[in-house]
């Protein structure tokens, strides 16, 4: 039987193998010291690394930028981590001003070979400031790639390959995610940014899904398939660059695209997405493509209420009957 080991154990150990295999490899942001990050992504580190590639910053996110965007240049692959994707905001000009725009306007000459982690997503009442999904931002940013992983799987293969990549990466850790368990393999391997995976097969509808709403739309297609609709999830894992034929080809088979994303609707990926498949798919599709989205509004501390905003099982499922229905 396959070892089967928990998301957050999956991108621990990839993070550890390509420190073991590369010195140039290191981590920095705050609690990453003994403590091992928000999450526990960084446990033990300190003491199998030292203080030198397990570097513990001050709580400023601007800073832990700056410097992993200036080691990058100076040969280093550092690992940056900013806990939360609402924190980032405090570190955007160094992220999109600085690694994103130096390998551009040095003609190739300086290379940021920098990942930048944080979580995003919603969890259980972490309320405004802890849930956002504003990797939208990063997708506009030309020189950044996105990543978000659903599976401990595809945790451990997009950050060894986030890691090798010459170019800055923003890899996204589903707060949600993070304690579910998988079949990953010991031994190091790449999953190649800017291929999509098809999580399910199906023949009457698309859905291109996101982070933890790959698992919610895996849960819909179970309840779904009882009634005799059978959809086709995709999941970019990588949402720049995206894998755009694979998306197609499934929208073709089908002939309708649902697109849920926890990001907000107004210029988001599910927008993106909807956008795309119009431009380049309209002659195949019966209806025209819809996303499914978080509500556009500030994300509340009520359990009740921040249930409601987000998407779940019950709407996709509900999304997917009403595009089945006309």
């Amino acid at each position: 039987m396959a070892r089967r080991i928990r998301f957050v154990e999956a991108l621990r150990e990839g993070m550890r193998q390509e420190m073991e295999r590369d010195p140039s490899v290191f981590v920095m942001g705050e609690g990453v010291g003994p403590h091992g990050s928000c999450f526990k992504q960084t446990e033990n580190f300190t003491n199998l690394f030292g203080i030198d590639r397990s570097r513990d910053t001050p709580i400023s996110e601007l800073a832990i930028a700056g410097a992993a965007a200036g080691a990058a240049m100076m040969g280093m692959r550092p690992i940056a981590d900013l806990m939360w994707i609402d924190f980032s905001m405090l570190a955007m000009d160094q992220i999109c001003n600085q690694a994103a725009k130096l390998p551009y306007i040095s003609n190739g000459q300086v290379k940021t070979p920098v990942v930048y982690r944080m979580t995003t997503g919603k969890s259980k009442s972490n309320a405004a400031h802890h849930s956002g999904s504003f990797y939208s931002w990063f997708i506009n940013t030309p020189g950044l790639k996105v990543v978000v992983p659903s599976t401990p799987y595809d945790a451990k293969g997009l950050i060894i390959s986030a890691i090798r990549d010459d170019g800055p990466v923003i890899y996204l850790e589903h707060k949600l995610l993070l304690n579910n368990r998988g079949e990953v393999p010991e031994e190091p391997y790449e999953i190649p940014l800017g291929v999509a995976d098809i999580k399910r097969e199906g023949t009457d509808l698309t859905v291109v899904a996101t982070g933890a709403m790959t698992v919610f739309t895996m849960t819909a297609a179970q309840k779904l398939e009882k009634e005799g609709v059978s959809i086709e999830i995709i999941d970019p894992r990588t949402l720049m660059p995206y894998d755009k034929d694979t998306i197609l080809a499934s929208v073709r088979k089908t002939g309708r695209l649902l697109a849920v994303d926890e990001g907000y609707r107004y210029c988001g990926f599910g927008s993106e997405m909807v956008a795309m498949t119009a431009e380049n798919a309209w002659d195949a599709l019966k209806q025209p493509p819809r996303q499914l989205t978080t509500m556009h509004t500030t994300i509340p501390f009520s359990p009740p209420m921040e249930d409601y905003v987000f998407p779940n099982p019950d709407r996709i499922a509900d999304a997917v009957r009403s595009m089945m229905q006309s």
